[in-house]
């Protein structure tokens, strides 16, 4: 395990200068870690007493906030007997006879005014507090904060450790996202953390912990590949080591090759991680960031900040414009969620379309898409929840249904890119042995109402990706959404185009 406290070296001066904060990461980033070893470390260095307790015991009270209140309570006394401390400074065991709504306050109060050393307290999954529960607890920290000045006995330093950041806690509370005002119970919050990713440099430096452990290595190539599919992203990180070591119980030094397996089992598997970031996909706020991002459109409508907000403090897209997809791995799994409909249509063999060389024939399985189109396109496009990524969606589904079962399709896709990326990697064995992998690229582009034909953009834009690929060839697609595109049991034509670097690809209109 990486020291946690480096991750975050902000917080320790934050709590130095009796700050009230808020660390807050996606799910599975180690924050629980980091609160864990600060509040030890403080408390061993002599002058503190700091605690790190759970809120999510509380989140079965809902809006009843004289119940929150007790189970709070509850969970920090636990976790003040569970750390091992003295008598003298574990909390009082008997609640504060005050009015429901008063009491989390009271009872800090009394501890802090009994407890021989300054008290910093970290809440932990605060998040799980809901409605008038949260206002409440909020409202009695910021009571209780802006008395400390006339000697009311109080934390020194409070951290609040969730998912959102602060501005939610101040909508949640009452406030105005864009300011501090009156109304918000938390304007007392001196700073908003983030807990970061891994680097590269901190992947290789845990996977080379698990090669000076048990003397299994990993290749420079695997760690970088590692990287590249997680972009540092923690569960991830360890959840590949972990499938490599423990489920596929790989011996040997442990290559890309590897990598690249246990990522697909971790997707196939959708283990609970995924699966909970694939649940948010159709919440409203999260739709209306990933569609325009799947659909590779522009963000037109300035209320969207406030849903990039969220999706970021989800996890789900990257921290910095354009807004685009975390990682690899997450993108795949987006994909494979929104086209799971369109996948149990297609009933197409995969092996059929593999040759007699052991090359995947892409030619045939463009044809078969076509008929696919025409039978089941326009109903699927009705169907498909994320509407204006329909076309993307339907096509990959179906490449994912054909492909994945022998070779491996990466998909890239933006905000504003107005494409879609897809480029197949099929291995197979030549008649002398050799290993070899065929390589295949296809740019998708639609064409919407009152646009201009893509196909010339997507031609500059196909010959760019193929320069990057170092391939000489590649298949453009574009699908036709205007009123006036031709009836559906018409669609699907190809054709030979050139690029402006003079490649000769593949055209398909659907």
């Amino acid at each position: 395990m990486l020291p946690p406290i480096p991750r975050l070296p902000e917080a320790r001066t934050l709590i130095e200068m009796d700050r009230y904060f808020v660390l807050h990461a996606p799910r599975q980033t180690g924050k629980t870690t980091v609160l864990d070893a600060l509040a030890s470390g403080l408390t061993a260095e002599g002058g503190t007493a700091a605690l790190m307790f759970s809120c999510e015991r509380a989140k079965a009270a809902g809006d009843d906030y004289g119940a929150a209140e007790s189970l709070l309570l509850d969970s920090l006394r636990e976790s003040a007997e569970l750390s091992g401390w003295p008598k003298k400074l574990l909390p009082p065991p008997s609640r504060p006879r005050v009015t429901p709504g008063s009491r989390f306050g009271a009872a800090l109060r009394e501890w802090c005014r009994r407890c021989p050393r300054r008290v910093v307290l970290f809440l932990d999954e605060i998040d799980a507090l809901q409605g008038n529960s949260l206002v409440s607890v909020l409202g009695q920290l910021r009571d209780g904060h802006n008395k400390r000045s006339k000697g009311y006995p109080f934390p020194a330093s409070v951290v609040l450790c969730g998912l959102r950041d602060l501005r939610d806690y101040k909508v949640a509370s009452g406030g105005a996202p864009e300011r501090f005002n009156a109304a918000s119970p938390f304007n007392i919050l001196a700073d908003s953390l983030r807990l970061g990713d891994f680097t590269a440099d901190d992947i290789a430096e845990l996977y080379d912990q698990h090669t000076q452990a048990t003397g299994q290595g990993f290749t420079k190539d695997a760690v970088d590949r590692a990287f590249e599919l997680t972009q540092g992203q923690p569960w991830l990180v360890n959840a590949l080591a972990y499938e490599i070591t423990f489920q596929m119980r790989v011996t040997g030094t442990i290559t890309c090759e590897r990598i690249e397996e246990a990522k697909e089992r971790l997707i196939r598997k959708r283990a609970t991680h995924l699966d909970s970031l694939a649940a948010r996909l159709y919440e409203p706020r999260v739709k209306r960031v990933m569609e325009p991002i799947v659909a590779g459109g522009p963000y037109t409508d300035r209320g969207n900040s406030e849903d990039l907000s969220y999706a970021r403090d989800l996890g789900l897209i990257t921290q910095q414009p354009p807004p685009q997809v975390a990682n690899p791995i997450y993108r795949e799994v987006i994909l494979r969620v929104l086209g799971d409909l369109t996948e149990q249509n297609v009933h197409a063999d995969p092996h059929s379309f593999v040759l007699p060389d052991g090359r995947f024939d892409l030619p045939r399985l463009l044809e078969e898409f076509v008929v696919f189109w025409r039978e089941h396109g326009e109903v699927l496009i009705q169907q498909e929840g994320y509407h204006e990524a329909a076309c993307q969606i339907i096509l990959m589904a179906f490449l994912h249904r054909l492909v994945n079962g022998g070779g491996h399709l990466d998909r890239e896709y933006a905000a504003g890119r107005k494409r879609m990326d897809v480029y197949i990697r099929w291995p197979y064995t030549s008649p002398d042995g050799e290993r070899l992998t065929q390589r295949e690229a296809m740019e998708l582009k639609v064409w919407r109402p009152g646009a201009d034909d893509p196909e010339p953009a997507g031609l500059a834009q196909l010959d760019r990706y193929l320069d990057r690929l170092t391939l000489t060839t590649g298949v453009l697609v574009i699908f036709d959404r205007r009123p006036q595109a031709p009836p559906w049991k018409e669609r699907g034509s190809f054709d030979l185009a050139t690029t402006p670097s003079g490649r000769q690809v593949t055209l398909l209109r659907v």
